[in-house]
């Protein structure tokens, strides 16, 4: 028997690589450019697996355009990418990687949370600048201690947000589409979308983009929160209107933003939001650990072999396309 035919968007770790090349023959586009449209529908062609990334759209027209295709795998937890009806349209399972990278978010998301309470990026830039001969004017930040933190999504990584701010001390309030164990489980309290709002000193944004969350946060929901509130989003950044959040910090309507996801993104280095001194922007580095990193790409290749082997994948958004 022959090698799998496979397309590969992205870097994977070597050895991951050489596992791949025992069983198939890959066609690999490592450029952190997007592939153009017209290459990968070339490659596709003929493939039957395909590791994907964030930036490239699976759809019906590009499916259409690889009638061998078997299997589908991306290594991320998100896939607002990937039309999920068009894949089941025809039965071809798409594998994603959750609960692998949920501690190294997990940390990078109360990393925020602590560096923004602190201003702990402003106080290099106050050391850098030579400004540290006059400490009166130093960046003053506020307590975790007994503050507010709501979670929006108290999902898998939310649960895990929540141990740590209860570490610091604080009180948690978190909104899903319906109440969850984390009543009891870590003393949350469940409470509507705007009551979290309106009550929180610290809100973390956890949510899956969708057309139900795209532009949740939009003027409205700014104006309901605390002048004093310190907004954190981790999820996507469509969930942000862009403008709006801009607005809120320019007016003072809150007082402190950061941003491990921006819309657009990456976030033009000339974007206006830039230049204020009440925000804080990470490049979408939640699991950027080596270890992390790591981990899901050794699922996302689990997950293709699986599928090109007839087998269930370890981690299949579509399950039902093996009934």
């Amino acid at each position: 028997m022959g090698k799998y035919k496979i397309v590969v968007i992205g870097q994977l770790n070597k050895d991951l690589m050489n596992q791949l090349e025992q069983k198939c023959e890959i066609k690999v586009w490592s450029s952190p450019q997007k592939i153009p449209r017209d290459t990968l529908l070339s490659w596709l062609s003929d493939a039957e697996g395909f590791i994907s990334r964030g930036d490239v759209v699976v759809n019906g027209e590009l499916l259409s355009k690889a009638p061998k295709l078997r299997v589908i795998a991306q290594a991320s937890v998100g896939y607002d990418n990937v039309d999920i009806d068009a894949c089941m349209s025809r039965s071809i399972p798409f594998g994603n990687t959750p609960e692998v990278l949920n501690e190294a978010t997990a940390d990078l998301i109360y990393g925020l949370l602590i560096s923004s309470a602190r201003r702990i990026h402003e106080g290099f830039e106050y050391v850098k600048d030579g400004k540290w001969e006059s400490p009166f004017n130093i960046p003053m930040g506020v307590d975790l201690y007994e503050k507010t933190l709501g979670i929006i999504g108290m999902g898998n990584i939310g649960r895990r947000v929540a141990v740590r701010a209860q570490a610091s001390g604080m009180n948690i309030l978190y909104h899903n589409r319906k109440e969850s164990v984390a009543n009891n489980e870590l003393n949350c309290k469940y409470e509507t979308f705007e009551n979290v709002l309106k009550q929180s000193d610290f809100i973390i944004v956890l949510v899956p983009l969708s057309n139900q969350t795209k532009k949740l946060f939009k003027k409205t929901e700014f104006e309901i929160m605390k002048q004093t509130a310190y907004f954190i989003n981790a999820s996507r950044g469509a969930v942000v209107d862009t403008n709006a959040l801009y607005q809120a910090l320019v007016n003072k309507e809150i007082a402190y933003a950061a941003l491990d996801v921006t819309d657009p993104e990456p976030i033009q280095s000339d974007h206006p939001i830039l230049k204020l001194n009440n925000i804080l922007i990470t490049p979408h580095i939640g699991s950027a650990t080596t270890e992390t990193r790591y981990k899901m790409g050794q699922l996302t290749v689990e997950n293709l072999l699986a599928g090109l082997e007839s087998k269930k994948m370890p981690s299949c958004v579509n399950k039902t396309v093996y009934n």
